[in-house]
């Protein structure tokens, strides 16, 4: 994400997402009510004189909305954003959607910017500079390929290693199925680090390969065993926050560790908080050490009065992401949980 200006007095900031996570961002950061501007494309107005009138071709226009929703599509590598066009050279009044994508400048106008709004861009700049970090999970029948994003773990391929022979009596072609791995990610990676995880003793002999048939593709290799494969296998490594610098870096494996930690607390009767009640008494006492919250969560009112305690209490917040399996941990005990400095009865 890159910051292209800012206008203190007007509550305005223009943003250029660059990649998916920054449209990930941008997506926890414009609310309800956001003034939003961005290039976008539009039917023309059609001509007054005709009897019959005309379909007209779409124009390229700047157009200002009020948003209503905000709508995140990881698949479409898009992020939308819906309102009532309230600027612009025609239509004010109606309905429009944005669709924004990387590469796409869109500029912000809040009523009031508040900490969390800040603390999601300067994390989004940050992650621009850092690279991500792909996953092959690898045993003896299959290889996962996925990499890790701020907003989760986003599967790329699945590699099956089929059986061999009419009664499956004749062993696969390992060399085969290893070189079908390596031809995929040759198309994924771009010099980011790679970690190669499994139960067995395949991802030795991955890594082997790489480096045979692959030299320099990654700009680091590690490999981690785990006693999963498979996705499972992935989700089994950022709970044990290994995995090397770069991984451990990331927001999802934070995250990650943050819900462990707290289901330690937890476990043992210690020092924590969940649940919107539990949570404010902690707030209010200033006994919060970490605040977690789910990002579909943060943009309520009750989240915004406890974020702001949290600050003033010199504790730190952190947004969870709803899609990865500790943002999933994190709703099941309602959405907010805290980690405390202190007990509290």
């Amino acid at each position: 994400m890159k910051i292209l200006h800012q206008d203190a007095k007007a509550n305005e900031i223009k943003l250029m997402p660059e990649t998916m996570d920054d449209l990930w961002h941008l997506y926890n950061l414009v609310d309800e009510g956001d003034m939003v501007f961005a290039l976008t494309y539009r039917r023309g107005e059609e001509k007054s004189d005709k009897l019959r009138p005309e379909r007209s071709d779409k124009v390229r226009m700047r157009l200002g909305i009020r948003v209503r929703k905000v709508e995140f599509h990881e698949t479409d590598d898009v992020l939308r954003v819906l309102g009532v066009i309230e600027q612009g050279p025609q239509d004010l009044g109606e309905h429009h959607t944005l669709v924004i994508g990387p590469g796409e400048a869109i500029n912000v106008i809040k009523p009031e910017w508040k900490a969390q709004h800040f603390d999601r861009i300067k994390r989004a700049v940050a992650s621009s500079e850092r690279p991500s970090v792909v996953l092959v999970s690898i045993e003896d029948t299959d290889a996962v390929i996925a990499t890790v994003r701020e907003y989760g773990i986003k599967e790329h391929a699945t590699i099956t290693r089929n059986p061999q022979g009419k009664m499956y009596d004749a062993k696969p072609n390992e060399e085969e199925f290893l070189d079908a791995v390596v031809e995929k990610l040759k198309l994924l990676l771009k010099g980011e680090p790679l970690i190669i995880l499994g139960p067995g003793f395949l991802k030795e002999a991955l890594a082997r390969r790489l480096r045979e048939k692959a030299p320099g593709l990654s700009a680091s290799v590690s490999v981690q065993h785990t006693g999963q494969a498979g996705m499972a296998g992935i989700h089994e490594l950022m709970k044990q926050g290994v995995g090397g610098k770069f991984l451990e870096e990331t927001r999802v494996a934070r995250e990650t560790r943050l819900m462990e930690q707290l289901f330690a607390e937890i476990g043992k009767g210690g020092m924590f908080a969940y649940g919107d009640q539990q949570v404010l008494e902690a707030a209010q006492s200033g006994a919060v050490a970490t605040l977690l919250v789910l990002d579909t969560k943060v943009r309520t009112h009750s989240a915004e009065s406890v974020l702001r305690m949290v600050e003033e209490s010199k504790g730190e917040f952190v947004v969870v992401s709803s899609m990865h399996e500790a943002g999933k941990r994190l709703e099941s005990l309602g959405g907010v949980a805290a980690i405390l400095r202190y007990r509290i009865s």
